[in-house]
């Protein structure tokens, strides 16, 4: 189902579908997901892991396994669906005006090459630019993202980088394109603490000077409190509420949602609430609600038999729960 999306969006994704091929036939993971970006601000996908939000935004970008395919929905970057792309128009979309920064920066950098090299691909593939014009924009990307000796940092090898050092060049490598839109994808995971402020920090700095959208794909809905414009909760491979981020911690209203908020720790000695049961696979069959075993407030005349719509609940607030009905 579509929401009403705002008119500055950058990006819409509308009733976007989405499955797999495998021995037993076609199994759908994704159900209607809709969603938008806006310049200069963070949207927050969140859910347990498993729901859908990493294949969501890899669909954006069309990093797809070979047994995935859209079976319907339209992708709109500028107002232009990025399904009806070629293969060749992706590429030059890819990295260029829509970037991505993976979970595992450990892993996203050829241990072969010098940060330096790896810059300078990107910018003379996506920029058209070499020679001293490309090594200036490397060097002045590197310095944006606030790496020490900049220029003496462009001859290290990934292996002499840390952890969050490896997170920055590749966020650099996006800024250095002039990406519109980021994709960030869990970017603190494999992070501690500290480097987890210092690089949401980045990113907060990051949309804020150059006006840059940022899909922000996460478990951690403290972080999203901290740093996120607006909120789309996904289960099971259902966005099933959304809503700017401070309307939505004030008042969540999907039961899931209230379920996962009542999950976290707070400064109060309460005991934490858990989640009963498991999210689903992606081989079960679930009619109705896909939240409703596992729902404590299940209506069973209508939740098992029944796919709830996003109910519009005013201020831009969306929630697909028969409460609302």
């Amino acid at each position: 189902m579509i929401y009403n999306v705002i008119n500055m969006s950058i990006l819409e994704v509308k009733n976007l579908n989405l499955g797999f091929d495998n021995e037993s036939g076609f199994r759908q993971a994704l159900f209607d997901v809709s969603f938008s970006l806006e310049k200069g601000k963070i949207h927050a996908l969140v859910g347990e892991s498993g729901c859908g939000k990493t294949i969501s935004a890899m669909s954006v970008l069309q990093l797809l396994p070979k047994t995935a395919r859209i079976t319907e929905g339209n992708i709109c970057f500028k107002d232009e669906d990025l399904l009806k792309y070629s293969k060749s128009d992706i590429r030059n979309i890819r990295g260029a005006k829509i970037a991505l920064i993976p979970q595992d920066p450990m892993t996203s950098l050829n241990p072969l090459y010098t940060i330096g090299n790896q810059l300078l691909e990107v910018i003379k593939v996506h920029q058209g630019l070499s020679g001293d014009e490309a090594y200036k924009k490397a060097v002045e990307a590197l310095k944006t993202v606030q790496i020490p000796c900049a220029e003496e940092r462009m001859n290290s090898y990934p292996h002499e980088f840390s952890g969050g050092m490896k997170q920055r060049a590749i966020i650099a490598m996006a800024l250095a394109c002039n990406a519109e839109i980021l994709i960030a994808d869990e970017p603190t995971t494999a992070l501690d603490v500290t480097i987890q402020a210092q690089i949401m920090k980045l990113l907060n700095e990051i949309k804020t000077k150059t006006d840059t959208a940022i899909l922000l794909i996460t478990h951690d809905l403290a972080l999203v409190g901290e740093n996120a414009d607006h909120v789309s909760v996904m289960y099971a491979g259902r966005i099933v509420e959304t809503a700017p981020a401070k309307e939505f911690f004030r008042k969540p209203n999907h039961p899931y949602s209230i379920a996962l908020l009542n999950s976290l720790p707070s400064g109060e000695s309460k005991k934490l609430k858990t989640i009963s049961g498991q999210p689903p696979s992606i081989q079960q069959d679930i009619s109705g609600c896909r939240f409703h075993p596992r729902c404590e407030k299940c209506m069973e005349n209508i939740c098992v038999t029944e796919i709830p719509p996003l109910y519009d609940l005013g201020k831009s607030h969306y929630s697909a729960c028969f409460l609302n009905k």
